[in-house]
């Protein structure tokens, strides 16, 4: 946390520990992913009693990570994910769920750049950038390929004021109801440089730019350039995520007597005196609170079986959620190396159905052994927002790597394994309005998640982190114990003149 403009969310008061108490509360978490094992921290670490109920056999959700058996040329088993993460510096909250586990934060590496390439073989680069903002927006831009001078002097200035002036949450009433693209297009943004580096950007939300919230642009933006001065590049894991980061945390919280029910699902949840947790496995679990920590799709059918659970408007919220168009990971075990010049990861723009390429070896411990071990390579394309049907995507896929990575053609295919899913939350335009907030119906009962609304400027994991920590804390101030601080980037603009001038283009348009 270098950033000095960084702001501290104090945490709310209370007792230090729930021995305090004259009983000790219960809370049942539904959900391991980050927002679930931030929940499930905050609370033991205030003495509260925690089960946590996680439908996959393993820990992380999203983030994930198993080992599978994908046949004898790849010996003991693949380690396996559902793919490239990208660890920012302002993930205050994700970071400080991670120092649980090693506050040196041991298992990140730091990757120096994420070049971007275009169909026309531009290409953009975050290496060497200024931290300070503006100057590193200005930086990016002026030197882009994408970008000249002349544009600069072509934008809507007082248009786009609102992108370089966010406050939360008023953003959002202003511009929800635009898509991203509608909103570059109307400041005059270049093409070239909207497809190349706002379309990475936007389809990181698993949706085309026509389909994005330009609220959710505009935060973004503010997260990753013009509000936080932690510079550009960002951090990955350096080992599967199983084993460096959610096994080592469950050994954390276990040593705090959380008792953890992997491959078990949550039917519904009944509140009364009390809270009733049904399990698919024929258990039921009595908690003092519940954290619903689930995507979307798992916390819509658990809304749907518990008639009792909250009134008809927070229902109709929860049964209005969508979520985002599917998206494919492709790994690939090659029986030769990449170029040694090929960066960790490569986002491109125009290269569909490609979004981006990684090279495990570059930064993950099981990839690099098995590399070094047959001389081969591990590889992964991704493919987000897939509007199409997926015949002929593979195929598709490998051509782009082979025409982006030439050296790749003529590689054998050693291993490989397709992922598909759908369980990422949707931010189209006009969403934020109806999306249901950290909040729940009852006082000892809240909602977790990157779906999930919180008025802060975080994004993807750190929203995870934030509103599993949000979570967290709702129940301790109800239990009378004192909940965690949080950390954002600023939730304005940093400055005044801009917010001044789009605070002027927002009464106009009105």
């Amino acid at each position: 946390m270098t950033d000095p403009r960084r702001v501290h969310h104090h945490a709310p008061p209370g007792l230090p520990d729930a021995r305090g108490l004259a009983r000790r509360p219960h809370v049942v978490v539904v959900g391991a992913g980050i927002a679930g094992l931030a929940a499930a921290t905050g609370l033991a670490e205030r003495g509260v009693t925690v089960d946590v109920v996680e439908q996959a056999g393993y820990l992380g959700g999203r983030v994930g990570g198993w080992t599978e058996d994908i046949g004898p040329d790849v010996p003991g088993g693949a380690a396996m994910n559902r793919g490239f993460h990208a660890f920012f510096r302002q993930y205050y909250n994700l970071r400080t769920l991670l120092r649980r586990i090693d506050p040196g934060l041991g298992m990140l590496t730091p990757v120096d750049d994420y070049p971007l390439v275009d169909a026309h073989g531009r290409r953009d680069t975050f290496r060497g950038l200024p931290k300070t903002p503006p100057f590193n927006a200005m930086a990016f831009a002026l030197r882009s390929p994408t970008f000249r001078l002349r544009d600069l002097i072509r934008l809507n200035a007082r248009a786009a004021a609102p992108l370089a002036a966010v406050e939360l949450p008023g953003i959002y009433r202003h511009l929800d109801d635009t898509d991203a693209e509608s909103f570059l297009r109307a400041i005059n943004f270049p093409p070239a440089a909207r497809h190349l580096a706002f379309e990475v950007f936007s389809r990181s939300f698993f949706a085309q730019p026509s389909q994005l919230s330009a609220a959710e642009l505009a935060t973004m933006f503010h997260i990753y350039f013009l509000g936080s001065s932690e510079g550009l590049v960002f951090d990955v894991v350096n080992a599967n995520f199983d084993v460096a980061l959610w096994n080592p945390l469950r050994d954390q919280l276990e040593s705090r007597g959380v008792r953890f029910h992997t491959g078990v699902g949550v039917r519904a949840v009944d509140a009364g005196a009390r809270f009733r947790v049904s399990c698919d496995s024929g258990d039921e679990l009595t908690a003092d609170g519940v954290v619903l920590a689930t995507d979307v799709t798992g916390l819509q059918r658990i809304v749907a079986a518990s008639p009792g659970l909250g009134d008809a408007g927070w229902r109709d919220r929860i049964a209005g959620l969508h979520t985002a168009p599917p998206f494919v990971v492709h790994r690939l075990w090659l029986d030769r190396p990449v170029a040694p010049d090929r960066p960790p990861f490569l986002g491109t723009g125009g290269w569909s159905p490609l979004d981006n390429v990684s090279v495990l070896e570059t930064y993950e411990h099981q990839a690099r052994d098995w590399a070094r071990c047959t001389g081969g390579s591990v590889v992964e394309l991704h493919s987000y927002a897939v509007t199409e049907p997926t015949d002929g995507l593979r195929d598709a896929l490998l051509d782009r790597l082979h025409a982006l990575y030439p050296e790749t053609a003529d590689a054998g295919i050693v291993a490989e394994r397709v992922l598909c899913r759908q369980d990422c939350p949707r931010f189209a335009p006009g969403d934020h309005a109806g999306r249901p907030g950290v909040a729940g119906p009852h006082p000892a009962l809240a909602l977790a998640g990157d779906g999930i609304r919180i008025d802060l400027p975080v994004a993807l994991m750190e929203r995870a982190a934030t509103t599993g920590w949000s979570a967290a804390n709702r129940l301790l101030t109800h239990f009378g114990l004192a909940g965690h601080p949080l950390y954002t980037v600023p939730t304005r603009g940093r400055s005044a003149a801009l917010r001044r001038l789009a605070r002027r283009e927002v009464r106009q348009v009105r």
